[in-house]
């Protein structure tokens, strides 16, 4: 569980690292599962935005009681799984990913989600980890985004300059295993991997079930992003849909 001051530093700062760490075993699993997701869809080599379409034994990580403990202290007793993604960030050559802002093409309304970010290999500055700014998620409203269709980065949305301060930055260096949770609106990214080591990792991202996921919106953001939204499926995972309008049928 998230004690009160880490509670705090989660809405002060945007995220948080919580103590726990997820058992080797499970890291394991979840590395051959990704290896095997890989070879059979090389599309996925940098960037899996869909997981659970293609493999569902990953539901399991999502439903670890102690990963559910924490989500609930941050957004209340209802809240559904609504996506999880992976990014492999393979060894010498794993690409970047802007500055953006999560929010700023998900169809959620209103905007609410606490993704839990989890490193399966150790995550370091030379391997390319998440970067933070402390804070950006205030104002609890999307900045400027622009859309690079380079093909460079694993995403095709990032900031247009001069919004935030990137001399700000935090360093997410995590061990395997270990986690952080972070708000839809808090500004980050990653260089590239151009070390030996690969940097994988893997995101849950629930939502309130006060929130709606709007299938509709979907179709409209599908038009500027890369991400097809509308088919995902929403996982109920504790309390109730309380406003009653989620559709939960499953489109795997």
């Amino acid at each position: 569980m998230l004690s009160k001051d880490q509670i705090a530093s989660y809405h002060k700062n945007g995220f948080v690292i919580p103590e726990y760490r997820l058992p080797e075993e499970f890291i394991e699993k979840i590395r051959k599962q990704s290896d095997e997701l890989v070879e059979q869809h090389s599309q996925f080599r940098d960037y899996c935005p869909t997981l659970l379409a293609y493999d569902t034994g990953f539901l399991s990580i999502a439903r670890v009681p102690e990963i559910l403990d924490m989500v609930e202290q941050i957004l209340g007793s209802n809240f559904a799984l609504w996506n999880s993604s992976f990014f492999s960030k393979p060894a010498k050559n794993g690409k970047a990913t802007p500055w953006h802002q999560d929010g700023e093409y998900w169809p959620i309304r209103p905007m609410a989600t606490c993704t839990v970010w989890l490193a399966i290999d150790e995550a370091t500055e030379a391997n390319g980890c998440l970067r933070y700014i402390p804070g950006s998620h205030i104002s609890q409203r999307a900045l400027t985004h622009q859309t690079d269709t380079s093909g460079a980065y694993t995403l095709n949305q990032e900031l247009k300059p001069g919004q935030f301060d990137e001399t700000n930055s935090y360093s997410l260096e995590l061990k395997a295993g270990q986690m952080a949770l972070h708000d839809s609106f808090i500004v980050h990214g990653s260089r590239a991997n151009t070390s030996p080591k690969p940097r994988r990792g893997m995101t849950l991202r629930y939502m309130p079930t006060s929130s709606i996921f709007d299938r509709e919106l979907a179709r409209e953001i599908a038009s500027k992003t890369t991400l097809g939204h509308v088919d995902r499926t929403l996982f109920l995972m504790r309390g109730l849909d309380l406003s009653g309008k989620n559709d939960f049928r499953i489109r795997l």
